[in-house]
């Protein structure tokens, strides 16, 4: 750990300073097989923590930076970080609220319509949410009548649940919580967890909660980025230490069967800049056969290399073109007078712009629709946060999509900067300009 130069205790959103230091230890064995890790599939340097948004008062006070170094596991090929975020450090008080995005909350929309029809969702049934957040997805089975329930473990986002409607215990999901809610006769025909299985610590824990929560005859489906895209596209900005794991078919497979579960279908998605959505079962229920879609991702993904050490161990060298990259375009910007600005304040953002030593000397600000984040300042870099109407106050050549995977969304919101000329900057997976 290093500290940033600075003279009073350092105040770490969310936590207390010694709790979050004394949590983020090196992690020295696997954490599904507990195989001592010792090979490095990426090593991003030294970063703050993605989620700790920093206020004004805070910036001259001291600022922790920990190593983003990601191992793969020579058993089971599991991607994951080396040191560990405390989850009460991370989630009492979170900055993330799903539904400030449009695009998200079209693709909840069409999930639960798709998922109610090809399982029989209704009234009888009991859906389950883990990680839940602010409703986003769980407020569509409301409009259905479904009975439903959202587990999510920060109180002021399970807060804005409760307003939308949708009954929320404010938990962190495992063994204990599912033994639980199972003694309350609570048990899930469908149980939901999207992009929560790459933040969870203990693997392990968390998979057998699933299986005790499932109904005999009930349906888990997770989605999470797919660590064939990230590799293939240089996604680096995914990495951060929130994100424990990182996640192949092949890898997630031999987790969910070694708890007794059975992945019997997947489908690749576009969201977060390629996802997988897994549909598990208890083993023992021969009632839906395995897709051929299983047999198809497992093949494309051997055939990638990812049952190869060798393959993993080759990515760190693509890595570092990203950054040049983008970096080449910035100061050639600069060079010529022109001003860049930030639209998003996304964890994933701040660690592309501290890995590549990004700062308000090349970007001047940054916006954000949600005003949980507007007036905060970014961890590391401290780039200001500010409400989208600013980019038409100062009308900037440049704007840099940190969402990169929401970049279509953004650039038909921000389409009004073409009045100027202005035009947008995608920096994954090599730095583009966009008219």
């Amino acid at each position: 750990m290093l500290e940033a130069p600075g003279v009073e205790e350092a105040a770490l959103p969310r936590a207390d300073v010694g709790t979050a230091i004394s949590t983020l230890r090196l992690k020295k064995g696997c954490r599904f097989c507990a195989t001592t890790l010792e090979h490095v599939f990426v090593d991003l340097g030294m970063s703050p923590l993605a989620n700790s948004y920093r206020r004004f008062g805070d910036l001259g006070k001291r600022e922790y930076f920990f190593p983003l170094r990601a191992y793969v596991c020579a058993e089971c090929f599991l991607v994951q970080l080396e040191d560990s975020e405390s989850p009460e450090a991370i989630f009492s008080d979170y900055a993330y609220f799903s539904s400030f995005s449009n695009s998200w909350l079209d693709h909840a929309r069409r999930y639960v319509d798709e998922i109610s029809e090809r399982f029989g969702i209704g009234g009888q049934s009991q859906v389950v949410e883990v990680a839940s957040n602010d409703g986003y997805l769980l407020q569509y089975f409301v409009e259905r009548n479904v009975p439903v329930l959202g587990i999510e473990p920060a109180g002021n986002v399970a807060e804005a649940a409760r307003r939308r409607g949708v009954p929320t215990r404010v938990r962190f999901f495992g063994q204990e919580t599912a033994h639980d809610l199972v003694r309350e006769g609570i048990r899930a025909d469908l149980l939901i967890g999207n992009n929560v299985l790459a933040h969870v610590p203990d693997l392990n824990d968390f998979v057998r909660g699933l299986k005790i929560l499932l109904a005999d005859d009930g349906v888990i489906t997770l989605e999470f980025p797919h660590l064939m895209r990230l590799m293939a596209e240089n996604q680096i900005d995914t990495i951060y230490h929130e994100h424990f794991s990182y996640f192949s078919f092949l890898a997630v497979e031999r987790i969910f069967a070694a708890r007794g579960l059975c992945l019997f279908d997947v489908e690749e998605l576009p969201t977060h800049g390629g996802s997988l959505r897994i549909y598990a079962r208890h083993a023992r229920d021969g009632a839906r056969p395995v897709s051929s879609r299983v047999a198809d991702l497992r093949q494309r993904e051997t055939e990638f290399g990812l049952a190869s050490l060798d393959r993993y161990l080759a990515f760190a060298g693509q890595v570092h073109e990203t950054k040049y990259r983008l970096l080449e375009l910035l100061i050639a910007a600069k060079r010529s007078g022109k001003r860049v600005v930030g639209y998003g304040a996304p964890a994933k953002g701040n660690t592309l712009l501290n890995y590549c030593g990004i700062r308000s000397d090349f970007i001047d600000y940054t916006v954000d629709r949600s005003p949980h984040k507007q007036g905060l300042f970014l961890p590391g870099t401290h780039v200001r946060i500010d409400d989208p109407g600013r980019i038409r106050e100062t009308q900037p050549a440049y704007v840099l999509i940190l969402p990169w995977n929401l970049q279509d969304e953004i650039m038909e919101q921000m389409a009004y900067i073409r009045d100027w000329g202005g035009k947008f900057i995608v920096p994954i997976p090599f730095a583009q300009v966009i008219d």
